[in-house]
């Protein structure tokens, strides 16, 4: 099975795996979102953390931005949690962050649970 950036996306749960294997889950998200600026650092892999992205209305630009908590490797959004578990609600935010940007793959990574949780929507 050939997946859309598999090898940047392998790299980036493996660090989301690192992180969840120090820390544990129960922490907030701004703790795990820290240590995974490190990681990127750390591999030498490239993000912008919270990148803030415009949205437009037909040709009008609202005053209303969004901020998506990671964007690696120039066009992977990746959206931390630490909640019980992925809900509907966590996917059609990414899906629509991926509109707007017009990327193609999003990763959401859920902290709170005994093993990392993790779900991977390609547009």
């Amino acid at each position: 099975m050939d997946l859309y950036k598999h090898e940047e996306y392998y790299k980036i749960i493996g660090l989301c795996m690192e992180v969840h294997r120090v820390l544990g889950g129960g922490l907030l998200e701004a703790v795990y979102k820290e240590a995974l600026e490190i990681e990127f650092k750390n591999h030498g892999i490239s993000y912008e953390r919270e990148k803030e992205f415009k949205i437009y209305y037909k040709e009008s630009l609202l005053q209303k931005r969004f901020y998506a908590d990671f964007v690696v490797c120039d066009d992977i959004i990746l959206e931390v949690k630490a909640t019980k578990l992925i809900i509907d609600e966590n996917i059609a935010q990414t899906l629509n962050y991926l509109a707007i940007t017009k990327n193609k793959l999003g990763i959401i990574a859920n902290f709170s649970t005994k093993s990392l949780q993790q779900k991977r929507i390609v547009l």
